[in-house]
């Protein structure tokens, strides 16, 4: 990894750094592929992670987490992800998508009760937006949520929510007010033990098969109205500031498996010869490591002024929708377009289960899917640029 003469980092970024590293190369490497292979959860090292402070890096040290800022929740996701891109969603759900938005819009007992726990890796938080038919345009979730007294009386079935079936606690948008649309949305806190909530069936996924992906099942469930996260119809607004943070994440989770993938693909280069000499000394190969670094190092500038722009956001109280998109837009691609090189220059041994080539590829898919296409990101920018809503 390099480190940028724009970004100087400082002791303690170093320190949290080079300890993500260590775990990740000690602890999660040597167990990537079999945890792939099978598909269960890693939950011996996701606690491990909690322990370390990696569950809730930005969350204040009275809920339980560790105080840094957005840099330092980059910097250690970033090495998580390099060694396997599943362990660093989980850790990336637990942060951004479902701490950022509590520690955001919650209560002082809302925090208290649904943070601290989370933060402090005792537990685990999941996001859920996504239904079967609603994906980008939450305006026409189905969901329902009605009030009854002390109490909302959740119906509808949510889907693709990420460590849905381990989750202790999720942060779930349902319909108050179906005639408003996206204005009609609201947000609500549920935990996983609560009557009328069931799990649905586990997602068969191509690629970061170590996390659990789930539907969730709401039938009569009843919660209490004190776990209304924000004011209702409030909960599109929550869901996209949400969703801000959780595209660093999952640029910086791009940026991990790429850089994975790369080093890899440098390796090799050297290494393997034909002809004589290292394939590395062939243009044909020679220019996709230098296009491979070129891009590496631009989505690694583009995700640190995100993460900036984040931290800057707290004192200022604007968004950083714009820097977070152009990050996760970018760093995405770049996943993609460079774990599909690293297998080309390893050949059928990049195909081969042998090596986690394969593996960083069927990873990088999702990174241009979830929390929001790389269509969406496209929109969002360009509306921005333009002046338009």
């Amino acid at each position: 990894m390099s480190e940028l003469a724009l970004y100087p980092l400082s002791e303690e970024h170093k320190m949290i750094r080079d300890t993500a590293r260590d775990f990740a190369q000690n602890e999660i490497v040597p167990i990537a592929a079999e945890f792939d292979e099978s598909g269960e959860f890693p939950h011996k090292t996701i606690k491990k992670m909690g322990e370390m402070g990696f569950m809730g890096i930005e969350i204040p040290e009275e809920y339980g987490g560790a105080g840094m800022d957005t840099l330092a929740y980059v910097l250690a996701l970033e090495e998580i992800c390099k060694a396997d891109a599943s362990h660093g969603v989980i850790m990336s759900v637990n942060n951004s998508l479902y701490c950022h938005g509590i520690m955001k819009f919650g209560t002082e007992e809302q925090k208290r009760k649904f943070v601290a726990p989370i933060a402090s890796g005792k537990s685990i938080g999941a996001y859920s937006l996504t239904e079967p038919m609603s994906g980008s345009d939450a305006g026409t979730m189905k969901s329902r949520a009605t009030r009854d007294g002390d109490t909302y009386v959740l119906n509808g079935r949510k889907s693709w929510v990420t460590s849905g079936p381990v989750a202790d606690y999720y942060v779930v948008f349902m319909m108050t007010d179906p005639e408003k649309k996206q204005k009609g949305v609201s947000a609500f806190l549920v935990e996983a033990n609560t009557p009328g909530l069931t799990r649905g069936k586990k997602e068969p996924k191509l690629g970061i098969r170590a996390s659990a992906t789930s539907e969730l099942i709401f039938e009569d469930c009843r919660v209490p109205a004190e776990n209304l996260l924000g004011r209702e119809g409030e909960g599109f607004k929550i869901a996209m500031t949400v969703l801000d943070a959780g595209r660093i994440g999952i640029a910086t989770q791009s940026l991990g498996i790429a850089e994975a993938a790369y080093e890899a693909a440098r390796q090799y280069a050297v290494e393997r010869e034909a002809f004589g000499q290292p394939i590395g000394a062939f243009q044909g190969t020679g220019f996709k490591i230098a296009d491979m670094k070129t891009r590496i190092e631009a989505s690694r500038l583009l995700i640190y002024n995100a993460a900036l722009a984040k931290t800057k956001s707290k004192e200022t109280g604007g968004r950083y929708s714009l820097e977070a998109s152009m990050a996760k837009l970018f760093a995405s691609e770049t996943a993609m377009w460079v774990t599909h090189q690293a297998v080309q220059i390893h050949g059928g041994m990049g195909y081969s289960k042998e090596l986690p080539i394969e593996r960083y590829f069927r990873d990088a898919k999702i990174t241009e899917i979830y929390e929001g296409t790389s269509e969406i990101q496209r929109l969002v920018i360009s509306r921005s640029e333009l002046g338009l809503k």
